[in-house]
């Protein structure tokens, strides 16, 4: 399957700060803004699969509602245990009013 761009948002639609969850092929990606930036993770905790976009966003810090497990929306990186392995991203563009994520 060869990659794509997908639209997931519109410019406008997600506040500085919040994020949108979407469903693309079945998998939940969830779409953050940070400093005016758009980052996308996969919306599962790499611990236990509980759904990121529920916990608090500090910064580019998200920390899972379930057990603390806090990951960097930019590059997945865990930067706290329980979770041992970082979560998948998606690269973000803008293209005119349209949020998309790469796809493959």
């Amino acid at each position: 399957m060869s990659e794509r761009y997908v639209t997931v948002a519109r410019v406008g639609e997600i506040a500085e700060g919040g994020v949108k969850v979407v469903y693309v092929d079945d998998v939940p990606v969830a779409v953050f803004r940070v400093d005016g930036a758009y980052h996308a993770i996969e919306d599962l905790c790499t611990h236990d699969g509980g759904p990121l976009a529920e916990g608090v966003l500090e910064g580019c810090v998200i920390e899972c509602p379930r057990h603390g497990a806090r990951f960097d929306v930019r590059s997945g990186a865990v930067l706290a245990m329980p979770a041992t392995a970082p979560i998948p991203t998606y690269e973000v563009r803008v293209e005119g009013e349209d949020i998309q994520v790469r796809w493959s």
